[in-house]
């Protein structure tokens, strides 16, 4: 068994530490595991068979917007490319319903749908970007 995995998580076999006595916590990317736990920066994973544990550099519970900053910057890039193309499509489609005929509640109505397909997609693309660069 390697003890470090491919995120450069420290992998502990569950023989070694079978209990983890830490509060589960829902802050985190779950990554396949079944619970995650946080104490202070520390973040275990609890999967089937071992543990992954690695230090945050900002504790989340500490500082929200530091640790996205610092710890996980690919969902700060998707949601600010989220919100640009949902407001760039969104009014691009509002102006053309209008410019068509469209009542403002009608135009409005295929902005938002229009702006929060293009935001999802954005949004997705520019984080899968983000997680690979990182």
């Amino acid at each position: 068994m390697d003890f470090v995995d491919s995120g450069g998580n420290i992998v502990v076999p569950k023989a070694v530490r079978p209990i983890i006595g830490i509060d589960e916590t829902a802050l985190g990317t779950r990554q396949g595991a079944r619970r995650q736990y946080r104490h202070g920066r520390l973040h275990i994973r609890d999967y089937d068979t071992h543990y992954t544990v690695h230090m945050d550099r900002v504790d989340p519970l500490v500082s929200p917007i530091g640790h996205l900053l610092a710890d996980a910057p690919e969902y700060v890039v998707g949601a600010a490319a989220a919100a640009w193309a949902a407001r760039q499509v969104g009014s691009a489609v509002y102006k053309k319903r209008k410019k068509d005929g469209k009542p403002a509640g009608e135009a409005a109505v295929d902005a938002i749908i229009a702006g929060c397909l293009a935001g999802s997609a954005a949004g997705k693309v520019a984080f899968s970007v983000a997680k690979k660069v990182k």
